[in-house]
């Protein structure tokens, strides 16, 4: 049986932890408040803007454009949003795990675009190649952020490197269900329309179809990194605030025990104490 010491120490050193957990559950949901509100007002347009891309291209014919086919290379390029900061649960695993467990993406014929050290490390040591770095885009995003990395991913699509290119990040449902999602964003998928026999309208490019989708599916791309991004922070936040609230009550639980393993412990002591006065007494008698 430990000693009163051991428990009394080990008891403080989990008081001490429990501290830490509070404060970092603190902290984790007034982050969450801003962020929720951030993604929550942007998730309508960045839907209107899948739907819409998606509604266009199913009424636009045969179009032959490069941002509609997949490219020659056999590899395939993954945008893997994470933190940089673990004690969120299984937050960071999940999109690693979601990644390595599709057979789209064998390590040696895919590339990571690393949106998060965790992200960066989890596929690193599974033998991905880590094509792009972006480890300062998830602590405050913006929409250049999502550009810039846009124009990155395109260059190496333009350029034959890479055939297709896929984003994966974490929805958020609510502060306690994140859900791991994997969207495929280029080369762009004709959405359907149309039901039964009815026909839709084809649609018309002014001056050309080539010179519209060289303007619109860059800002496609970089609309649905952005809405990754802010959907990302808020699962990050709501994910953390989750572990350390369950660390908290865990660790006033063991408190609870160690407090009551204490007591007994001490009670035993005086017990023993008084039984060798008691004795002394007698034998003295």
């Amino acid at each position: 049986m430990a000693s009163m010491r051991d428990i009394k120490r080990r008891r403080v050193s989990i008081q001490n932890t429990e501290q830490i957990t509070k404060a970092m559950k603190l902290v984790s949901t007034v982050k969450l408040q801003k962020s929720r509100t951030k993604a929550e007002n942007s998730k309508p347009y960045f839907n209107m803007m899948y739907q819409t891309v998606s509604s266009l291209l199913a009424r636009s014919g045969n179009i032959e454009h490069r941002y509609l086919k997949a490219g020659d290379s056999r590899k395939v390029a993954v945008i893997a949003i994470t933190s940089n900061r673990g004690l969120a649960g299984g937050y960071n695993n999940n999109i690693i795990r979601m990644v390595m467990g599709d057979e789209r993406f064998p390590s040696d014929r895919t590339v990571i675009y690393s949106i998060g050290n965790k992200g960066k490390d989890g596929f690193a040591r599974k033998g991905y190649e880590i094509a792009g770095d972006y480890p300062e885009v998830i602590e405050e995003p913006v929409y250049q952020d999502a550009s810039d990395i846009t124009k990155v991913v395109l260059d190496s699509f333009e350029k034959g490197e890479i055939g297709e290119i896929y984003l994966a990040y974490t929805t958020f449902k609510n502060t306690v269900s994140q859900v791991p999602t994997l969207l495929k964003l280029l080369p762009v998928e004709a959405g359907e329309e149309g039901q039964g026999e009815r026909k839709e309208t084809l649609m018309n490019y002014e001056p050309n179809e080539d010179l519209v989708l060289d303007q619109l599916v860059p800002k496609y791309m970089s609309s649905m990194i952005y809405g990754a991004l802010l959907e990302s922070v808020a699962s990050e936040n709501g994910a953390r605030m989750t572990a350390m609230d369950s660390a908290t009550s865990n660790a006033e639980e063991m408190i609870e025990e160690l407090s009551l393993q204490y007591n007994r412990a001490r009670q035993g002591s005086i017990t023993q104490e008084l039984t060798e006065i008691i004795a002394g007494a007698n034998a003295i008698s």
